[in-house]
């Protein structure tokens, strides 16, 4: 029996080293044969043997195919001269048929790499961004709101005059010195009065045909109404009795002021908005100080102004005190309140730059200095202050006007308003017209 596959022999393997070759000389160097494997004989009998007897069967009868051998160029005994690597496709590369990444004539060999379909990228990275701000813009939101402080209730004004076309803004700027030190009054020329008194009031119309700020000077002289008292809610009876604008608000707080100011004109005021020194200061410095041009220089040691005229820039200490001064002027309520317009159209426009707005380092430590010293009445929303302070902005670009309330001369100290001119401005603004009437 022949136990050598079948083209390897005992009797062609000739003369050679090894496996008891006699040969006298080494054999010439040769060709490894390596194995190609055919394809395998399906399961099945075996024709023409048994497996009773210890002969092999004959060959090729239901025998599975031997491998055949071949040289390391991919020759069987006969064959042509076509070049293999000597490698079984099926192991090299780890896949059925030598298809694995990297296989000569594989996928990645033969096949461009697909194009990236930016039109989905772009429309998921679209999604992406709109979902952030999305996110981001309410979470803003929520956040400035829970900071707004609703304190003052206009529902204790009582005899209130009807509303007319548009929203009518009462903006005070009071003197309190609440949350700050010594130092703090020091530094911003304060002192450390108790209380609080209102160093500017303005109303702000918004409206349809042009918004409008009006400027009420402190020491204009009013007539103190009937009016509830805020903390007792005890009505006091009116007695006819004149005193200055800013001492309502010292005597009972902002709703005195409110129902002094709708006695006075027949206007009705929609919100209040009030601010003090330090959180003035605070928003002035947030946005990295305030650009203003300064027609003519000034000193005053009251409130620690010392000015050049010419443009500059102006730091919150130095904001405040150009708002406060007064002493330095010949008309001095007069000024200040012009002094105070100008100042708050520069600072409306300072806000509204790309540089704050766009800026998170700017914009939210400006939204939190100016929110956390805010007090508004208990139905101001943000969208209301939001339009308070684009109003202002288009009144400082040239899209409004403002003015000084008019003044037709003085009593006792005081300044007497012009009350046909008053009627007037206030029948335009109750009917959303443009104002005609000027102001001092």
């Amino acid at each position: 029996m022949n136990d050598w596959p079948e083209g390897w022999s005992d009797d062609n393997r000739g003369p050679r080293y090894g496996r008891g070759s006699a040969g006298a000389q080494p054999e010439s160097a040769r060709v490894m044969r390596q194995v190609r494997r055919g394809p395998a004989v399906p399961p099945g009998p075996r024709s023409g043997y048994d497996g009773s007897g210890p002969a092999a069967p004959p060959h090729g009868a239901g025998v599975p195919q031997q491998p055949s051998y071949v040289d390391g160029r991919g020759h069987e005994p006969g064959a042509g001269d076509g070049y293999d690597s000597g490698y079984n496709t099926g192991q090299v590369y780890g896949a059925p048929g030598g298809r694995g990444p990297g296989a000569p004539g594989g996928a990645s060999a033969g096949r461009p790499r697909p194009a990236p379909n930016w039109r989905r990228r772009i429309k998921w990275t679209a999604i992406t961004v709109a979902g952030v701000l999305v996110v981001t813009s309410v979470a803003t939101y929520f956040w400035a709101d829970s900071k707004l402080r609703r304190e003052v209730d206009l529902s204790k004004v009582i005899d209130r005059p009807e509303g007319g076309d548009g929203t009518n803004y009462l903006i005070v700027g009071s003197d309190s010195r609440e949350g700050m030190s010594k130092e703090d009054e020091k530094k911003l020329h304060t002192g450390g009065a108790e209380g609080k008194r209102t160093d500017s009031m303005m109303i702000l119309h918004v409206g349809d045909n042009g918004d409008t700020l009006i400027s009420l000077p402190r020491d204009s002289d009013v007539v103190v109404p009937s009016y509830q008292g805020s903390t007792s809610g005890k009505v006091f009876p009116a007695q006819g009795r004149h005193t200055k604008l800013n001492a309502t608000y010292a005597e009972d707080g902002p709703t005195l002021l409110v129902r002094t100011i709708e006695a006075n004109t027949g206007l009705r005021i929609d919100h209040y908005v009030e601010i003090g020194f330090q959180g003035f200061a605070s928003i002035v410095d947030a946005v990295g100080g305030v650009e203003i041009d300064i027609d003519k220089g000034f000193k005053d040691k009251w409130s620690g102004a010392d000015f050049e005229a010419g443009k500059q820039t102006l730091n919150g200490q130095e904001a405040l005190a150009f708002v406060r001064t007064r002493h330095a002027f010949a008309a001095s309520d007069l000024q200040r309140t012009k002094n105070q317009q100008k100042f708050l159209a520069a600072l409306a426009h300072q806000v509204a730059t790309p540089s704050t707005l766009l800026n998170p380092f700017t914009f939210y430590p400006t939204m939190g200095a100016g929110l956390d010293s805010l007090i508004v009445d208990k139905d101001m929303s943000l969208w209301d202050l939001a339009s308070m302070f684009w109003a202002m902005k288009g009144v400082s670009g040239g899209d409004g006007t403002s003015m000084n309330m008019p003044i037709s001369g003085s009593a006792g100290g005081n300044l007497v308003w012009d009350k046909a001119k008053v009627k007037t401005l206030v029948d335009e603004l109750n009917n959303d017209e443009k104002v005609t009437v000027s102001g001092n």
